[in-house]
Formats: C-alpha cells, structure tokens, sequence
C-alpha cells in the first residue's frame, strides 16, 4: 500500500485528492496538512512514502517543508511531489534544488495522478519529458542573473564522469527519456539506464529530477539553442 500526506491550504482540493487517492486499492491517504510547518511534523510521524506538497502555504511554503523533508536523514525514504501551476517555474526550479523528486500542475487528469503517485513512490523521479523541456525551456529563458546558483561549498564530482556519462546527463538535462537516449547513441534502452544511473550515483543525485538540477548548476546541460 502506498501512503500518501497531503499538504495543500486548500480543504476543497485536499478533500478531492483524498477522494480520488482512496479510490485506488493500491493507493491509502494518511494525513492532511493546511501548511508545511505541520506538513513536517506529520512526515516525521507517519513516514509516508508520498507527500503532495502545495508550493504556497500559509505560516510555512511548501518549498521550506520540502527543504526539510528531504534534508531529514529519517526522511530519506519519503518523496516529495509539489503542485503548481503551470506559471510558477522558477518556484518549481527551486523545489527540485530542494530535493523535490518532481512536480505536478493541480488541473491535471485523474489517471495522471493515481500514475504519479504510483511513479514516484517506486523511487523514480516524475519528470515527463515533455513537461521537463517546458519547465527547463522557461529556465534557461530567463536573464543569467535571474538563473538559480549553487551554493558556495557545493560541488557535485562531475569530474568522476565518462565523456559518455557526461554526455547522457546532458540529454537528461534537456528532458530526454531512457529510450530517447537510446536512440540518440544508439544503445539500448537498459544500457542509457545503466549511464543514467552511474551518473546519479557519481554525482550523488537522488533521482532524476537531482540529476537535471546537478546538470545546469555543474554546466552539464546542454547550449540554449536560438
């Protein structure tokens, strides 16, 4: 059974995604959270494998529940998924450098939030490559100034990379999927997996959605093109 926290300042929305989440057999709701102060606190109580995380809330963001949910060595097996809206991408930027393992737009389909869920709590990262592309296309947009930064102090081992390593984490980084990786060094799709995954170790990364944060803070990602 995968347990689910909800986080949203919203009771009409929380309401409906527990609706919806408990209809699935496979899927259990086991709290609900106004704001992310409390939406810390019942992490650390309930240890659930899901937590859908409003990015604004009242007292405490989402983004700072997110900060601490997923900087809590106790917390290491809990996923944090924010949901936002489809004009807020430098916040979803910083979510993912936060630690979150993906992201969600609150109008999307039934279906693609039971497979969300369902996605993340397997410990991949929910990054559809269409939705990647459209979130990085508005990041590498934005002025130089404006592009979030690394913190002084931290430097992922990028250096430890292949030149074929490299070169996958690049593709990552412009939202492609394993089997587009494939095609593209034509490979097959396990071994792009296999580069992937040597690469998220390397580079320390969680998930994915880490590993195209790791990419454009470590100069990985590939050229702004136009």
């Amino acid at each position: 059974m995968i347990r689910v926290l909800l986080a949203d300042d919203q009771a009409l929305l929380r309401a409906g995604f527990r609706m919806l989440l408990d209809s699935a057999a496979d899927i259990e709701v086991v709290g609900e959270a106004a704001n992310g102060g409390t939406a810390v606190a019942l992490a650390r109580e309930l240890l659930p494998d899901v937590v859908l995380m409003d990015l604004r809330m009242p007292e405490v963001d989402g983004l700072t529940a997110t900060r601490k949910i997923t900087s809590d060595p106790q917390l290491a097996g809990v996923r944090v998924v924010v949901l936002t809206t489809f004009d807020d991408d430098q916040s979803v930027f910083s979510a993912l450098r936060a630690g979150a393992s993906g992201f969600l737009v609150k109008d999307l389909e039934p279906d693609e939030l039971l497979q969300a869920v369902r996605v993340v709590s397997r410990g991949d990262a929910l990054l559809a490559p269409s939705v990647t592309r459209a979130l990085i296309g508005a990041f590498t947009a934005a002025p130089a100034s404006a592009a979030p930064r690394q913190p002084a102090g931290r430097t992922a081992p990028v250096a430890s990379l292949t030149e074929r390593e490299r070169e996958v984490v690049s593709l990552v980084a412009a939202g492609l999927s394993n089997e587009e990786i494939a095609t593209r060094l034509v490979v097959s799709p396990l071994t792009a997996k296999t580069h992937v995954s040597r690469a998220m170790t390397k580079l320390g990364a969680r998930d994915r959605a880490q590993l195209v944060v790791i990419a454009y803070e470590n100069g990985l990602a590939p050229p702004r093109q136009g």
